[in-house]
């Protein structure tokens, strides 16, 4: 089902020059520096159960199109928070996928399934109602044998590292076992202090409560607050953590002064912000979060311009991530100047900026990330994570920004089959564009393969000090 060519410009002259491109990185080992796999796979190593459980119900790229159509979270076993029913008939679920199989036609959610039903299980032929059960029972034969579990996969998938993304509050339980077990795959946790640090986040003042808990630290108090933070910022180095991780609605920051900070604090703790205080308060933890950065050595991932749960029904009933999160514009430059003004001439801070918003891609970001020092540009991510994004990212940012003020490729995925498929997507991506630049004579061929390792490995590696 995969064609050798596939993603490779449809020009000879260039598609040769990819191919060569690409078999210097093909085989080169993954570097997952941001994503939300879960640790317990990796800490109890148990056998993925079923097909469906693997790649339907933790992926929100398959459920979100099959809703769009119709088909009810509970008919593919989302869980609902009141635990009220849902399917667990399994083999229907994958039933279901496989019937609207069609519905994923030139999606990147349809490569990467391709991808992983191909390289990963044997199959060999097209998902489809009719294939549906014969699919369905190669994938679950090849689940209860011990190399299809996921440290076996782990290291077949040729993964250097791979960092999940936890709360503050989060024991990082699993983290502790995967250490304690002796196996030597590098599974890091990242630290994502939102639940903490966002006013509006659900469960916020109890939040707080348990983070002066688990502490020991007067989160009543503004400087114990940020104490406790800070504490926890390097229980989070202690499992290895080498980055954070902040999803705001806008890229807003602020510098307020010590004492304006703390009665904007002492405001969102009693729980009576207004949306403005919260907005001003979630600015100013950025900034206090490059601070932390400067000093315990994290690198900084911002992520703005998400409106999350935007379907109400759905967040009441499933909760956050069920694909329900839609981009919105987002201004950087202003946003973003208080926090420059203050650190972004540090040399010793890496801030890397993502963003849903293309159009800021040429306006904003590259211009930013290629003037100031401690700036860097994420890759195409979230809804941009498909071959076009790609391409329209490397087109708006290089020519400013260049190649070195990016950070290579994350794959942002809970779904862990399509790691090894997200890469390879990037892979071919960059390896094309590289070979335009050649062929066009804008580079020389021993560059672009020099660079083509960069953009696959090296760059992501040193941006996130792995």
């Amino acid at each position: 089902m995969l064609h050798p060519d596939r993603l490779f410009p449809s020009d000879p002259t260039q598609r040769a020059i990819a191919r060569r491109l690409y078999g210097e990185v093909s085989a080169l080992p993954i570097i997952s520096p941001h994503g939300h796999t879960d640790p317990s796979w990796f800490a109890k190593d148990e056998a993925f159960p079923d097909p469906a459980s693997l790649f339907v119900k933790p992926d929100h790229y398959a459920f979100r199109m099959l809703y769009s159509q119709g088909i009810p979270l509970e008919q593919l076993g989302v869980p609902r928070k009141d635990g009220g029913e849902t399917s667990s008939d399994n083999r229907a679920i994958w039933r279901l996928l496989a019937s609207n199989w069609h519905l994923f036609r030139g999606t990147p959610t349809s490569m990467w399934l391709t991808h992983a039903f191909e390289t990963v299980f044997g199959v060999t032929e097209r998902l489809s109602a009719a294939s549906a059960d014969r699919i369905y029972d190669r994938i679950e034969e090849c689940l209860h044998k011990p190399e299809f579990r996921p440290r076996a996969l782990f290291e077949r998938f040729n993964l250097e590292v791979l960092a999940t993304t936890e709360s503050p509050l989060d024991t990082l339980e699993h983290h502790k076992a995967i250490r304690e077990s002796g196996w030597k795959g590098r599974v890091i946790t990242a630290f994502r202090p939102d639940p903490v640090v966002d006013p509006e986040f659900e469960g916020f003042r109890d939040n707080l409560a348990e983070l002066a808990r688990i502490t020991g630290k007067d989160t009543a108090t503004w400087d114990g607050y940020l104490a406790a933070l800070a504490d926890r910022r390097l229980y989070f180095k202690s499992f290895g953590a080498t980055s954070t991780d902040h999803g705001h609605p806008t890229a807003a920051t602020a510098d307020l002064a010590p004492a304006e900070a703390a009665k904007l604090f002492d405001i969102v703790r009693r729980g009576g912000a207004t949306a403005e205080e919260a907005e001003l308060f979630r600015a100013q933890m950025l900034t206090e979060m490059a601070r932390m950065s400067l000093e315990d050595g994290l690198v900084m991932q911002i992520h703005p311009g998400s409106f999350r749960n935007h379907n109400t029904m759905l967040f009441q009933r499933f909760g956050r991530d069920k694909g329900a999160d839609i981009p919105s514009g987002t201004e950087y430059v202003r946003a973003l100047k208080p926090l420059l003004d203050r650190f972004g001439n540090e040399r010793d801070l890496t801030i890397i900026l993502f963003t849903l918003d293309e159009d800021s891609y040429s306006r904003e970001l590259a211009p930013l990330a290629g003037h100031y020092p401690a700036l860097r540009v994420g890759p195409a991510w979230w809804f941009h994570d498909s071959p076009e994004g790609m391409r329209r990212y490397r087109e708006m940012i290089t020519e400013t920004a260049g190649f070195y003020n990016t950070v290579g490729f994350n794959d942002d995925t809970r779904a862990f089959c399509s790691i090894p498929a997200r890469h390879d997507v990037s892979r071919r991506v960059d390896c094309s564009f590289l070979a335009r630049l050649v062929a066009e004579h804008r580079m020389e061929e021993d560059e672009a393969a020099d660079l083509a390792v960069d953009l696959a490995y090296r760059l992501a590696k040193n941006a996130y000090k792995l």
